[in-house]
């Protein structure tokens, strides 16, 4: 298998290759100014950033290493909900989310010399709803403060969620599914 190298930071995304097998794989953290032009929808917004991420990270690896970028958002309706910059700020992303569903985006370049694989998976959660005393406990546990949405489904925010449908994964950081479908299919990696 060719060597994978992933360009995140993210201990989400890091866990989830290694759910999928691959224990053997490269880190780099390109510095990549995460913009994008006005009037994109939801999907071409993570695919264009997650292009972005692998032009900046290309130069970091070998020519026969698998890169992998991805970038997830999420959006309730078509506001996008970033990371919370304060206490106040997560409360009021998770008042909005309680007792509604929002998107989870997530755009993921694959890319080996110079052929590339962009796609994008999206997956619809809903939140039951909350009470704010609930969601002010929630997010003194800290747990919210690096997460888009101001939530970790992997973690106690499964709490608040009532249902989600799609890729369970893609709301961690990572479609683990359609990742590895591309891997087998355009670059040849097995998994089993």
């Amino acid at each position: 298998m060719p060597h994978i190298v992933l360009a995140s930071k993210s201990p989400r995304r890091h866990e989830l290759l290694r759910r999928m097998g691959i224990t053997d794989f490269s880190v780099v953290v390109p510095d990549v100014e995460e913009t994008y032009p006005e009037g994109l929808a939801p999907q071409e917004i993570v695919a264009h950033i997650a292009r972005l991420k692998s032009d900046a990270a290309a130069p970091l690896v070998g020519p026969e290493d698998i890169l992998i970028t991805a970038d997830t958002m999420v959006f309730l309706e078509n506001d996008r909900l970033g990371k919370p910059r304060d206490e106040a700020d997560a409360l009021r992303m998770l008042t909005e989310l309680a007792g509604n569903r929002h998107t989870v985006c997530t755009g993921v370049t694959v890319r080996q010399g110079g052929k590339a694989e962009v796609f994008t998976v999206s997956t619809d959660v809903y939140f039951r709803p909350c009470a704010e005393e609930e969601l002010r406990a929630y997010i003194a546990t800290g747990e919210p403060m690096d997460k888009a949405g101001a939530y970790g489904v992997q973690s106690l925010g499964a709490l608040l969620v009532e249902r989600i449908d799609g890729d369970f994964y893609n709301v961690m950081g990572l479609p683990v599914e359609k990742l590895g479908q591309c891997l087998t299919k355009h670059f040849g990696v097995r998994f089993f």
